[in-house]
């Protein structure tokens, strides 16, 4: 309480106890007898943020910064020479009586004007290819020059790693590097580039990705270069950027007809009965979806839901039942192929299914928090009912699609979020909120109940929130449903690729076979034509590379490595 904090800082200042460290710093920077020495506890996700902001604070005024890890596997010896070495740096300082400069550790970020609005390249990361290769025409038909990154190569995440504090979580690791790396590669006029990102405005490190973005930018010499944050709630004003009705409006079109293209694709392509047709027909659509977002009015809008659904319903497929595998976790870690090492191609390949969930539903998840802020936390009425507004709002963009899914032969339609809200209600509270909180845990319910019993749950290294409401329901859902098969997999720069895949293929070796989108009730594959045939079973080939003869029983899955 003694310091007083130079604002604004580069982060988004959202934590009540880092509050209290910013304030020490400030207060220490101002005091020459002092030194600060900050304890962290390693897997402490929030230090990766905290700690380059507190050392931003101290450098302003030439001071050093100490950090120390913690934990019960310290080596305590090297504290003390940590501890020595600062000591005897703050003596020496002392002895030679030196005068170090001086300035404001306040952030002044470079704001997108009007001008460069129409001068302008907007990059933005890439999450999910399917979703994100039409969504960047739903900006660009708002008027902004606006580019979706291609897909991260593995140089781009050791950028990230040079850039971003390596304590932070891989996404945003994976979302700087790939920023910077676009950036350096000579494409674009550094001079008329901006970035943008999104803020959640959570308790989840992801509202900070701006922050690491803005310093990676300027320990690379590109700190004049724009980052728009991109939030519901408004938190930085761009005068160059508004969120208006009719790009509000093409990209909620642009995630629907994505979670529809997702939906249908995974669904058929292990089984089409001609290699690369279900790819060509997402090519179609994708390609058609895209030219129509500059004029996509409503008619268009649910002519090209329906066209999707009768063409994937339509597909010939092989009668062949496989095992079907859900994929959950932390958002970008889920979508990116890169983050998830390409988990559905290799689903895929090992003879199963992908079930992925929808994107929209995590908009509905975000959307309906304000439902707990109300019932339990005091919050005013209207929170819930600006809730509930939204959540039906958002509904209505989904309405054709699900009316298209229910009647077709194949696809199921997404389930509404207060019934995702319902089924977790005596199992995690709702009022986990940060990252994917108790949203993760519904998705898992839902597939389990949806006859998806195999699971993969995957999040980054030391995300606290999605380990808890992940990773930590585990047990729980096993005990509920003896029949869940689901692993726990951690992606990072640094895990090891063989031990990933080896926790999927153990994961798959016990994955029982799923219901093919052509089975009847009987049992049967009821092809278009009328026929009726018996399908071949086919188990997962994970399993063959273990050379195990026993299943796996799904009690003896492990929770973590």
């Amino acid at each position: 309480h003694l310091g007083s904090i130079e604002r604004p800082l580069r982060i988004m200042d959202q934590w009540t106890y880092h509050n209290r460290l910013y304030r020490a710093a400030s207060f220490v920077s101002g005091m020459p007898n002092l030194e600060l020495v900050q304890l962290t506890s390693f897997g402490c996700g929030l230090d990766a943020v905290t700690a380059d902001q507190v050392d931003e604070i101290l450098r302003a005024k030439s001071r050093m910064y100490t950090l120390i890890k913690i934990d019960e596997g310290s080596n305590l010896g090297a504290v003390r020479i940590r501890i020595r070495s600062l000591i005897a740096a703050v003596k020496a300082r002392e002895r030679r009586n030196l005068r170090l400069p001086v300035k404001s550790s306040a952030y002044r970020r470079q704001v997108f004007s009007k001008e460069m609005r129409y001068t302008h390249t907007i990059l933005a990361p890439q999450m999910s290819p399917i979703h994100f290769r039409i969504l960047q025409q739903a900006f660009r038909a708002a008027g902004y020059n606006f580019v979706i990154l291609d897909a991260v190569d593995p140089a781009a995440v050791e950028t990230g790693l040079k850039y971003v504090n390596n304590d932070a979580c891989y996404p945003s690791i994976l979302v700087a590097g790939q920023m910077i790396a676009a950036l350096q590669s000579g494409k674009y006029d550094l001079n008329k580039v901006s970035l943008m990102i999104t803020q959640t405005g959570g308790g989840c490190r992801a509202t900070n990705y701006i922050g690491f973005i803005r310093r990676a930018l300027a320990d690379a010499g590109l700190s004049h270069i724009p980052v728009i944050s991109l939030s519901a709630q408004g938190f930085e004003q761009n005068p160059g950027f508004k969120i208006t009705f009719k790009l509000l409006d093409a990209a909620l079109k642009a995630v629907i007809i994505g979670d529809l293209l997702m939906r249908c694709l995974y669904r058929v392509r292990p089984y089409e009965a001609e290699p690369g047709s279900a790819d060509r027909l997402l090519e179609k659509w994708s390609t058609v979806a895209e030219r129509a977002m500059g004029h996509m009015g409503v008619f268009r809008y649910h002519q090209i839901i329906r066209g999707i659904v009768r063409d994937f319903d339509r597909l010939p497929l092989l009668p062949v039942k496989k095992p079907r595998v859900g994929v959950v976790g932390e958002i970008l870690v889920k979508f990116h192929p890169t983050a998830n090492n390409q988990i559905v191609e290799t689903i895929e390949r090992e003879g199963a299914e992908c079930v992925m969930p929808d994107l929209a539903d995590f908009l509905f998840y975000s959307f309906s928090t304000g439902i707990f802020r109300h019932e339990e936390l005091a919050f005013p009425k209207k929170t819930e009912r600006n809730a509930r507004l939204f959540v039906w709002l958002l509904e209505r963009y989904r309405t054709c699609m699900k009316r298209c899914l229910r009647k077709s032969r194949r696809f199921e339609a997404p389930t509404l979020i207060y019934k995702l809200m319902k089924g977790v209600d005596d199992i995690v509270q709702t009022g986990n909120i940060m990252g994917e909180g108790w949203f993760l845990t519904a998705e898992m319910v839902e597939l389990i109940r949806d006859g998806v019993s195999s699971i993969a749950c995957v999040q980054p290294f030391a995300c606290l929130p999605n380990h808890v409401t992940g990773k930590g329901m585990i047990k729980e859902l096993r005990r509920r449903y003896p029949d869940a098969n689901i692993a726990a997999i951690d992606y990072d720069p640094g895990s090891s690729e063989v031990n990933q895949l080896n926790r999927l293929k153990l994961l798959l070796s016990n994955a029982p076979v799923g219901r093919h989108p052509d089975e009847g009730a009987d049992g049967m594959i009821h092809v278009p034509g009328g026929g009726v045939v018996e399908p071949e079973l086919r188990h997962a080939e994970g399993g063959m590379a273990f050379g195990d003869t026993e299943p796996v029983n799904a009690s003896d899955m492990p929770v973590a490595d």
